[in-house]
């Protein structure tokens, strides 16, 4: 990969799709993870207005800490970089109140965080007249649907959905992300106990890439290994689950006759 261009690719993209809709800048919401880490920087490069939001909710200390680091790098090394911390937890304990005890598995309460932070950032966005900027990688988005439907999945524009998430982490180190961030294993924060994203999803992102790239060039099944062969059945079998979130939302169409 072409390091450099594809980081000007992405910046001319992000400057000119800003241009193009009349917006003033960016809103993104920093989680202390690798992807939010370079997006924001992108994000930051293209010397537009980028408002970095630290929404913690129940947050472990050091996803918090490390959020909190990169936000200070990028003002010092940005001065169109502005940052505010809008404390969630409260208001996800009033909407846990709010909702009846039985509905409120742990899956169902993570996306409800996700969400409240996508209705924060849209409130930021709309005041400011800014663009909410997604922070989803390829295999995520589009491999195995690992996001919240209308939580991190709501978003105006998706600067790194196709980019590996091996991509991701190249890019990030010739930006100069902070080593603490390049160096942590990956999480949608959304848990308490600081989960990993390979202990949701039984496998390592390098290993999805792969069974991503078998899935488009299919070989010989019978030269998998073991291992290989049980990270391909995890892929397929959240990629299947996940249709709803990658395909369009589908419309009933009303037959002429009948209009």
């Amino acid at each position: 990969m072409k390091k450099r261009e594809v980081i000007d690719h992405i910046v001319n993209w992000l400057s000119n799709y800003s241009n193009q809709s009349k917006t003033n800048g960016f809103v993104i919401g920093i989680s202390g993870g690798i992807d939010s880490a370079l997006t924001s920087t992108l994000c930051a490069k293209t010397e537009k207005s980028v408002i970095c939001l630290n929404m913690p909710i129940h947050q472990h200390k050091a996803e918090y800490d490390r959020g909190h680091e990169h936000i200070n790098w990028l003002k010092s090394n940005f001065k169109n970089v502005t940052s505010q911390e809008v404390e969630l937890t409260e208001t996800f304990k009033s909407i846990s109140v709010a909702l009846p005890s039985d509905i409120q598995d742990w899956l169902t309460m993570a996306n409800t965080r996700s969400r409240l932070r996508m209705t924060t950032l849209y409130a930021f966005a709309c005041h400011h007249k800014m663009l909410v900027v997604g922070t989803g990688n390829k295999v995520e988005d589009f491999g195995i649907g690992f996001f919240t439907k209308y939580g991190d999945g709501g978003v105006d524009i998706s600067p790194i959905a196709d980019l590996m998430k091996s991509d991701v982490f190249a890019l990030a180190k010739e930006v100069g992300v902070v080593t603490s961030i390049q160096s942590a294993k990956p999480t949608d924060g959304l848990f308490a106990d600081s989960r990993s994203d390979e202990d949701q999803i039984g496998a390592t992102y390098d290993e999805l890439e792969q069974a991503m790239k078998f899935i488009a060039n299919p070989q010989n099944f019978s030269t998998l290994t073991e291992r290989q062969k049980t990270v391909l059945d995890i892929y397929t079998r959240m990629n299947k689950a996940n249709q709803h979130k990658m395909n369009p939302i589908p419309v009933c169409i009303i037959p002429r006759e009948l209009k």
